[in-house]
């Protein structure tokens, strides 16, 4: 039953008093009143949207008044060819290409039919050099039908469906949490707004994928989730929540109380996110098809999966918040974005970067000439190319520098919208751009703190000595990248690791920072160091801090990493646990004796360590997630992983394990160890069954569980089997938190994860729930 729009004039939106109940239909009045009074035209089914076509799933009043208003010209040639029945043909081929390509394609590319080419909306233009533009802007029609009868198979509604001239583009559940609650709303989409009708089997055209509604908003007074995809009970809803204040820099998941005035604690929902300009950039520049091919590890077949990406709250925040920002401050400044594992950083990234590469300043001039972003991550170039094609519909906008600084020098002198290229080319980079007067670059550091190792790291060392002051030393020709470069003949190559941050940090202090050149930082756990120099003084105290902030507390609360810290457990808590409680934490039986042999043996004995992870691995660890469950093991030392890696393997051989576990050891160059045998030990002698590959590759099949790694993998390693550690190094700060990190990443089946510490001390450890689950570090 349609409900009657209700208003509330003298208390204005969800000031309703309190006595009152407080039921969905006040709830919903309040809402579109707010909506009615800001742009949207609302409407309630059938008795005022009666051209709502059930079977087309459109509204063909305002697909073809926003045509015919905007394209008079264009319709004249359609009709020609239509003999009086243009209207109806013209509903029918939009439903047709929508069938095909999907609502996105057609809102941002429209179609052609014959002679005549149509768009079927005007985005906010970038600048005001067009003023037809403008013009055909505000001739959008946005509208929200209620209580929407939308199938022909039963007469189901939806509170809210929500058109961009005339096609569905989002819709919405509500609840009260004084009657119910989120849940509700949740249950109710998986259970009744199904795709397919239950009883007749026929699809509902308002509900499929990506071709007709984009995104389902589930509603309560108190939280909002949404979905891209409704799939009956195998539909996945996110959050899309503002988080609630920790007071320690960071937040919880859920809503703070309204403010004063708002009514709902969800109020952003409609007064914001809903707002016309705000709910078009996001139609415009947020929503994308994430396209991924990969193999059915059964069958072997390819397949490709298809995700409607929708921007979760945080990160429209962030990247709004950017681009009116830099808008008003122009080129020449720092944003330091700390957002945890779990955020959606590459996502975050690309939407930043292809905003930055239009964004026009109050001269109706563009701010950067370029936008270069800086990653070790293989995936994200072309994460960024296809994702930033869906906006720009041409091709040359990314492109990706893989051979040497005058590849970058030719892009950047051309002015390439997004250039994209490795952490090695950073202090390139800022020697190229300080000399291009007259030019502007937004440059973006993706701080995964991936680890590099070998030739990497001597590549960083060596990028960060050379092109520096005159050399002191003797020089010495070496080749990087491609290129020959100068650095000092003393110069010393630490094998061991450097981080992405380390370098930007380092180039960054020793350099004089262009003033035509604004940096942007993403990263999850930044160093005091990176703080001091992309962080923005609080106007109170003084001190650096973030632009933004999405914590690694709300991402654990909102489900999209793991608390590590949970299931983490200090050796000598274990075998308390084994001989205190009921709990399944340590083996029982024969191994239960191991550990109690091992208590009263040397605490660094790397043999009986070996016992003690093995056993535990087979017993608790092989059979999680489906029996994929992967281990990896700290090591403290390249030394102790040759060590730990001869002991582990000699122990399964032992046990006759082979068949069921297997490992792979990670280090850089090589390690002499006498005590162990005569020859250098590397990688590729101690990993023979991989040919060369990285352990990293090699780790990611069935055929290995447990890697054992020594300053490698600890950061910027992503492996969502891996679901127990043993650690045998101590960890403190930052580090801390980026190795225990490589747990938390989620996967269906995996519920938890475990730490077995053998050398820190638990309340260190513990301390980090105060420090870098919210906020950043200071050492």
């Amino acid at each position: 039953m349609a409900l009657p729009l209700l208003t509330n004039k003298k208390e204005g939106l969800g000031m309703a008093k309190l006595s009152n109940v407080h039921t969905e239909r006040i709830f919903e009045n309040e809402l579109c009143d707010h909506l009615a009074s800001n742009g949207w035209t609302v409407l309630t089914h059938p008795r005022e949207a009666a051209s709502y076509s059930r079977e087309l799933a459109l509204f063909p009043d305002d697909l073809l008044a926003f045509v015919q208003e905007t394209q008079p010209a264009e319709w004249t040639k359609f009709k020609k060819w239509h003999n009086g029945q243009s209207e109806t043909m013209f509903v029918k081929r939009v439903a047709e290409q929508l069938d095909k390509h999907g609502t996105l394609h057609l809102l941002r590319h429209g179609f052609k039919d014959r002679d005549a080419k149509f768009f079927l909306c005007q985005f906010r233009p970038a600048n005001k050099k067009n003023p037809q533009l403008w013009v055909w802007y505000e001739k959008n029609r946005l509208t929200v039908i209620r209580q929407l009868h939308y199938s022909l198979h039963n007469e189901n509604s939806i509170d809210l469906v929500h058109f961009l001239n005339g096609l569905p583009v989002s819709t919405a559940e509500l609840k009260t949490d004084l009657t119910q609650n989120i849940k509700d709303a949740i249950i109710q989409y998986k259970k009744d707004r199904l795709p397919k009708d239950a009883k007749s089997k026929e699809l509902e055209a308002l509900l499929q994928f990506k071709t007709r509604a984009l995104v389902h908003f589930a509603v309560s007074t108190d939280e909002v989730f949404m979905t891209t995809k409704l799939d009956g009970e195998k539909t996945y809803f996110l959050p899309f929540n503002l988080g609630r204040s920790d007071g320690m820099g960071g937040a919880t998941a859920g809503n703070p109380p309204a403010p004063e005035g708002k009514g709902y604690p969800t109020w952003y929902l409609w007064e914001q996110v809903w707002a016309k300009d705000v709910w078009l950039d996001i139609l415009g520049n947020f929503l994308h098809l994430e396209v991924k091919q990969d193999e059915d590890p059964k069958t072997g077949k390819k397949r490709v999966k298809e995700t409607l990406i929708f921007p979760r709250f945080h990160q429209l925040d962030v990247v709004r918040n950017l681009v009116d920002t830099v808008a008003q401050e122009g080129a020449g400044q720092v944003y330091l974005v700390q957002h945890s594992a779990g955020s959606g950083k590459s996502n975050s990234i690309a939407w930043s970067a292809h905003r930055m590469a239009n964004l026009h300043g109050a001269d109706d001039n563009k701010i950067f000439d370029s936008v270069i972003v800086i990653t070790d991550r293989r995936v994200l170039d072309k994460q960024l190319q296809e994702t930033i094609s869906q906006f720009e519909h041409k091709s040359g906008v990314v492109q990706k520098i893989d051979k040497n600084s005058q590849q970058l020098a030719e892009a950047l002198m051309k002015g390439t919208p997004v250039v994209v290229t490795t952490i090695q080319k950073f202090p390139f980079i800022l020697d190229k751009v300080k000399g291009m007067k007259g030019k502007r670059f937004a440059i973006i550091v993706d701080e995964a703190h991936s680890s590099q190792s070998g030739t990497a790291a001597r590549n960083m060392k060596i990028a960060l000595t050379s092109g520096e002051k005159p050399l002191s030393a003797p020089a010495v020709q070496v080749e990087l990248d491609g290129e020959t470069v100068e650095v000092p003949a003393d110069v010393e190559i630490d094998p061991e690791d450097v981080t992405s941050e380390d370098v930007v940090n380092e180039v960054m202090s020793s350099r004089m920072r262009p003033k035509n050149v604004s940096y942007f930082a993403f990263t999850a756990t930044p160093k005091g160091k990176t703080m001091e120099l992309f962080g923005r003084a609080n106007a109170a105290t003084g001190l650096p801090e973030p632009f933004h902030v999405y914590s690694m507390r709300q991402a654990i609360e909102e489900g999209f990493i793991l608390d590590v810290l949970k299931n983490y457990t200090s050796y000598k808590m274990f075998y308390k646990l084994g001989a205190l409680s009921d709990e399944k934490l340590v083996p029982q039986g024969k191994a239960k004796t191991v550990l109690a042999r091992y208590a009263i043996l040397h605490p660094h004995n790397i043999a009986q360590k070996v016992v003690v992870i093995v056993e535990h691995f087979r017993e608790h660890v092989a059979s999680k997630i489906g029996g994929q469950a992967k281990a990896m093991v700290v090591t403290g030392s390249r030394k102790a992983a040759v060590r730990y890696k001869l002991a582990i393997d000699r122990y399964i051989k032992e046990r006759g394990y082979q068949t069921e576990l297997r490992t792979l050891v990670a280090f850089s160059g090589k390690v002499e160890d006498p005590d162990s045998g005569p020859d250098d030990f590397t990688e590729a002698s101690m990993n023979p069954g991989i040919g060369g590959a990285e352990p990293s590759e090699a780790f990611k099949g069935d055929d290995y569980r447990i890697l054992l790694v020594a300053n490698k993998y600890q950061t910027g390693f992503d492996q969502p089997l891996l679901h127990t550690m043993y650690v045998d190094k101590r960890l403190s700060g930052v580090l801390a938190v980026q190795t225990l990190s490589r747990l938390n990443r989620i996967l269906p089946g995996k519920e938890d994860t475990f730490v077995l510490d053998f050398v820190n001390k638990p309340d260190e450890i513990l301390e980090l729930n105060h420090t870098g689950f919210s906020g950043g570090f200071d050492s």
